[in-house]
């Protein structure tokens, strides 16, 4: 990507005002939050393993410029996640009046940093440490809050510096999360695409063009990813940051996530973790003896799994859909929440999903027009989508290229529990997704099925 294309993408972002991606940047920190926050005072943020990376670097160059308000925060809490309870234990940090947080890390922490500054008005500014989500320049966090995960609204950081010298030293495996993450995108694309015809949701030209434009660049080098080939990570980098400046100027995370993220939304509500060897394999904190798998993992899985469903949808004539039938088989609203009260036990999960399922509902008319422009603007409709979509195979080659894993057990996910996880992934957000277009034909049990079955892509 050009250097044009990335200062465009920012003159689009809402709230970030500098992003300084290179080599060796960490040295220009102090000027940088000088200029961004002037007469005002820093404090680091970092956990244990992120503080040592970049933030003793950050502490240093502040410190020599006494722009630091106080000793860094460095929390290292060994079960440390993107969770409420730890941004209520950061705000008394910020609360002092000439206080900026700068968020030293990658998801969790900018995540926890970004919705903590929010709660007390204050822009913050960011260090990334690894190419490992596209949340650095995003707004919005991904919080989980009563027992539900759900995207918290809050601005993005107002800089972000990201040094390649640090990025390319972060983990392999966090490195490919990231590519995992942004390998989303193609997916998502698509779902998208499918919103877009079906008249749901009009795709936004700009921030559709600064996500996907460069994806095929950004996703070309799976391999350098893994050895921490600057080549590789800087425009897969660049790729992710579009991708939360995309977020940040349409205020939604529709333009980098799809029903493959719908997947990892929900095991992280039902607190997934998994033991083993692989565990220890796929997991940045060894010294764990449960590991959650990284959101990019998560995600890189329900990629996949998406991708499988597209397939299976293509083999199927929808230019020949009995509307119809699949509008005399449509559940009303009480039947739908009946589902999601059988399918959610814990509360905070049961009554998130009810909204998104009440929200998302339509009459059987609207579902009638829905569907009879699916069907009659099919083959046009499917050209798109296989243009957009890689195939399950080259997809998964990649993925595993970097080192992400590339079945649902190297998780701790059986097929069982990922066979169930299509079902309870389309009750989890009101977007519409492929998983909506499988629900309203009336396909759904006959493509989960053919899925599983011997001899299907995901068979049991």
């Amino acid at each position: 990507m050009s250097k044009n294309e990335v200062e465009k993408a920012l003159s689009l972002a809402n709230e970030t005002k500098l992003l300084k991606l290179g080599e060796n940047v960490l040295g220009e920190i102090a000027q940088i939050f000088k200029d961004q926050f002037p007469g005002k005072k820093g404090l680091i943020i970092a956990d244990k393993n992120t503080y040592p990376k970049a933030g003793e670097a950050v502490h240093h160059h502040l410190s020599q410029a006494d722009l630091e308000y106080a000793s860094p925060v460095i929390i290292d809490d060994p079960k440390l996640y993107a969770e409420y309870n730890f941004v209520q234990q950061i705000v008394p940090h910020l609360e002092p009046v000439d206080v900026i947080a700068i968020a030293v890390g990658s998801g969790v922490i900018n995540d926890l940093v970004k919705r903590a500054s929010h709660e007390v008005d204050k822009p913050y500014m960011c260090v990334a440490t690894a190419a490992s989500m596209d949340g650095y320049s995003a707004y919005g966090a991904s919080i989980t809050k009563s027992g539900a995960k759900m995207t918290m609204e809050c601005p993005a950081p107002r800089a972000i510096v990201a040094d390649l010298a640090v990025m390319c030293d972060a983990p392999a495996v966090s490195n490919a999360s990231g590519y995992a993450d942004l390998y989303a995108k193609v997916p998502a694309g698509a779902d998208w695409i499918l919103a877009d015809a079906l008249g749901v949701e009009s795709i936004d030209s700009q921030s559709w063009h600064t996500v996907q434009d460069g994806l095929a660049h950004a996703l070309q080098y799976p391999e350098g990813v893994k050895s921490g080939d600057i080549a590789a990570i800087k425009p897969l980098t660049e790729g992710l940051m579009l991708a939360g400046f995309a977020m940040q100027s349409l205020q939604s995370s529709r333009p980098a996530s799809g029903a493959e993220h719908q997947f990892s939304h929900l095991w992280d509500m039902e607190h997934h973790t998994f033991k083993g060897e692989m565990a220890k394999i796929y997991g940045l904190y060894k010294d764990r003896d449960e590991q959650a798998p990284s959101h990019g993992f998560k995600v890189g899985i329900g990629t996949l799994t998406v991708i499988a469903l597209y397939e299976r949808i293509f083999e199927t004539p929808l230019d020949q859909l009995d509307v119809d039938k699949a509008v005399s088989q449509w559940k009303p609203l009480e039947e739908q929440i009946a589902e999601v009260n059988e399918m959610f036990t814990e509360e905070g999960p049961r009554l998130f999903s009810l909204k998104q399922v009440s929200d998302k509902y339509i009459s059987k008319e609207r579902l009638k027009e829905q569907l009879t422009v699916l069907k009659n603007n099919w083959p046009e409709i499917q050209e798109k989508l296989k243009k957009q979509l890689t195939p399950y195979e080259e997809t998964k080659k990649r993925l595993e290229l970097t080192g992400a894993p590339v079945t649902c057990e190297q998780i701790g996910i059986t097929k069982d529990r990922l066979r169930e996880s299509f079902y309870k992934a389309h009750k989890l957000r009101s977007r519409f997704t492929v998983l909506d277009v499988a629900y309203r034909t009336g396909y759904f049990d006959k493509w989960i099925d053919e899925l599983f079955a011997d001899g299907g892509v995901l068979a049991i």
